[in-house]
């Protein structure tokens, strides 16, 4: 708190009587690095495979290093260009969640022993006539795929979605990630088109799948 009043011209009286409502009217909460705003995601949900224990929860900025790591190994181990966008996104903007008058982001992630180990990423703009459409990604370190974590994030997130208000999501992936592609199949994602030659990967030009849901 003491630095808050310092960062802001406020009185500090009010300043704090402002902040006990936020966190009162659960808008604000207390985090490791402060303050963060609360976005109405839930709870964290613990999961218990075969081979595994896990958990998957909203992300919060204490989670930024190990998310961008996950994200950019996954999206290097097989090409994904969305999620080579996200994080080059993340680490020039330096912040994980966001909602204003622009885009709405939210990531949920998956834990092992508070490593972050996958993730899910919801991204919609702010506009009327897309207001029903948000972009999806979702991605697993290669060791915990057995797991079944990517199932449990992706409800995860498409129940986040639905609660929003969204009615599709959609999911665009380079046709040589075929894993990807049969994972969203198997899930009830339909192909709606295909970019021919749309990304040039290791000197070769790569088909682009566009996939979708409606929810």
């Amino acid at each position: 708190m003491a630095e808050l009043e310092d960062a802001l011209p406020v009185d500090p009286g009010g300043l704090r009587h402002h902040v006990a409502i936020l966190k009162r009217d659960g808008r604000l909460v207390e985090a490791d690095l402060g303050f963060e705003v609360a976005f109405g995601t839930g709870e964290s949900e613990e999961h218990r495979s075969e081979e595994c224990a896990f958990a998957i929860r909203p992300a919060t900025q204490g989670d930024f290093s190990g998310l961008l790591g996950a994200i950019r190994r996954v999206a290097t181990e097989k090409p994904d260009i969305v999620a080579e966008t996200v994080a080059d996104l993340i680490d020039r903007e330096e912040v994980l969640l966001r909602h204003n008058e622009v885009e709405s982001r939210m990531f949920f992630v998956a834990t092992v022993d508070d490593e972050v180990v996958g993730w899910v990423h919801l991204r919609a703009p702010e506009l009327d006539k897309l207001a029903h459409t948000a972009k999806l990604t979702v991605g697993v370190l290669p060791e915990y795929r057995r797991c079944d974590l990517g199932s449990h994030l992706l409800e995860r997130g498409v129940a986040w979605a639905r609660e929003q208000g969204y009615e599709k999501l959609y999911n665009s992936v380079p046709a040589t990630n075929e894993g990807a592609i049969e994972f969203l199949s198997a899930r009830g994602w339909e192909t709606e088109a295909v970019r021919e030659d749309h990304y040039l990967i290791d000197g070769e030009y790569v088909d682009e799948v566009m996939m979708a849901v409606w929810i």
